[in-house]
């Protein structure tokens, strides 16, 4: 069973169509890289998969579930960070996260168990008592992916997780969605625009100006379009270098 499926999804603001017929699937335990420039639509995709805003076109399933019928459900399934911060920084790191538990359904005891157990998987659990206001950004973003993780979700969606982040916090930040996906077999979609992100293995959806153009492994990209590398290819999809 696909862990998503998206399809036929539009979208407008306005007279400004911003999503144009996107359909692709994500498959369980697989790596799937959104990859777009800036102002692609990847956000506003987001936006429509987890809910924020209502498809009035097309239609996103979580493991089946489909979330205009079933919202409820597809959502327990489904683990998200933005790519703006959502931390509320009054709070300690681990109060975000059990807070969270909390809307989850999760009793206190186990919170408390998960809570040190995904800070430790990202080695922050020595902060875990810290004000979010008093971590590093790098710090936050791994909060933040632990806090999306408290409720063991089958599917993760990471919307330009690397933000900010130098490029070692980066590095670790990849390798452990990557372990996610291979070790507790989670779904994960990567929005991103950094090329260097992706690996030969990922799968791959280009989205440019509101449609997908292309769909596939990785190390097909480059050879379906001709070209000599990624980057190159890449670019002659999304006109620019």
């Amino acid at each position: 069973m696909n862990a998503l499926s998206v399809n036929n999804l539009c979208h407008s603001f306005g007279n400004r169509r911003v999503l144009d017929g996107v359909s692709f699937s994500v498959a369980e335990g697989r790596m799937c890289i959104l990859l777009g420039r800036n102002g692609a639509g990847k956000t506003t995709l987001f936006s429509l998969i987890t809910g924020l805003y209502h498809a009035r076109t097309g239609s996103v399933h979580v493991f089946g579930q489909a979330m205009d019928v079933n919202p409820s459900a597809a959502l327990a399934r489904m683990g998200v960070v933005f790519q703006l911060p959502t931390l509320d920084l009054e709070l300690t790191a681990g109060e975000n996260l059990r807070y969270h538990a909390a809307l989850h359904g999760l009793s206190a005891s186990l919170s408390r168990n998960r809570c040190v157990e995904e800070l430790d998987r990202l080695e922050v659990s020595d902060r875990i008592n810290d004000p979010a206001r008093a971590l590093s950004g790098g710090q936050r973003r791994r909060v933040e992916i632990a806090r999306a993780l408290m409720h063991d979700p089958r599917l993760l969606l990471l919307d330009e997780p690397t933000t900010g982040l130098d490029a070692p916090g980066r590095r670790a930040l990849e390798r452990h969605v990557r372990a996610l996906c291979r070790e507790r077999g989670v779904a994960v979609v990567w929005a991103t625009h950094f090329l260097e992100e992706v690996t030969a293995d990922d799968d791959v959806v280009v989205l440019h100006r509101g449609t997908v153009h292309w769909a596939g492994r990785a190390d097909r990209f480059a050879v379906d379009l001709g070209c000599a590398s990624t980057a190159q290819a890449f670019a002659s999809l999304t006109g620019s270098e």
